[in-house]
């Protein structure tokens, strides 16, 4: 949902090209989202399945870290890297949400509360410091920092929502990926018509495509939460 308000805090016309670190916001963008986030989420059940989960954990770590640090290190955007760096929090993200539930018997409403008052946090003291959440905005250090901090919290909080709506609600995966279809969407509405602002209009639905992405992927293996049996081999293994 590209527009001025979007677009506000550009760097100046002479940096335009090579200043900014993240893509454009267009439909190529929202689909590549979307597979980065069902990828992130079936690469972390590979892993905490194949792996211990502390081992899988930390090489999740890892991973990101050094994604991270290609990113940073980039000082403009490269697409590559970027998505790379997105898919690497897309499998962070999970592990965190799934490490408060499964590891330490966290329940889904306390989780997705924490991570949302986290994200709360993050966007407030972006906004302290910087004066914008505007994404077309990310042309410092500090700036990009206060992105992927957002961006991590926001896949943490989608996973612990997602399974919240899916497992304590009893919606199922496939009912769950449904109703945040329908999130998605309400942004994009409110923009369109009512007067949303495009900023807010952002952050919402990319926090909703965030459960939308692997809860549909799920969806279509275990309908309902009790089909599924990739908790029983995590659960185990942190027992």
């Amino acid at each position: 949902m590209p527009t001025d308000e979007l677009k506000q805090d550009r760097p100046p016309a002479s940096l335009a090209l090579t200043a900014l670190r993240v893509p454009a916001v267009a439909v190529a963008f929202w689909i590549t989202k979307g597979l980065t986030t069902g990828m992130g989420e079936s690469s972390s059940d590979y892993l905490v399945h194949r792996l211990p989960p502390v081992v899988a954990v930390a090489l999740g770590g890892i991973a990101l870290a050094a994604a991270l640090a290609l990113q940073f290190a980039a000082r403009r955007y490269v697409p590559w890297i970027y998505w790379l760096a997105v898919a690497m929090v897309g499998v962070f993200g999970t592990m965190a949400a799934d490490v408060l539930h499964v590891g330490l018997g966290v329940p889904y409403f306390v989780s997705t509360a924490f991570f949302a008052v986290s994200l709360v946090v993050v966007f407030a003291a972006w906004y302290g410091c910087e004066k914008t959440l505007s994404i077309h905005s990310i042309y410092t250090t500090r700036r990009e920092a206060f992105y992927w901090a957002a961006v991590m919290t926001t896949f943490a909080l989608g996973t612990a929502a997602g399974d919240l709506t899916a497992v304590t609600l009893h919606l199922g995966y496939f009912a769950s990926g449904v109703m945040f279809a329908v999130v998605v969407a309400v942004p994009a509405v409110a923009h369109r018509w009512f007067r949303l602002g495009a900023i807010p209009a952002f952050w919402l639905a990319y926090i909703a495509t965030r459960p939308l992405g692997p809860r549909s992927r799920t969806g279509w293996a275990y309908p309902t939460p009790g089909a599924a049996s990739t908790w029983a081999p995590v659960r185990s293994a942190w027992l």
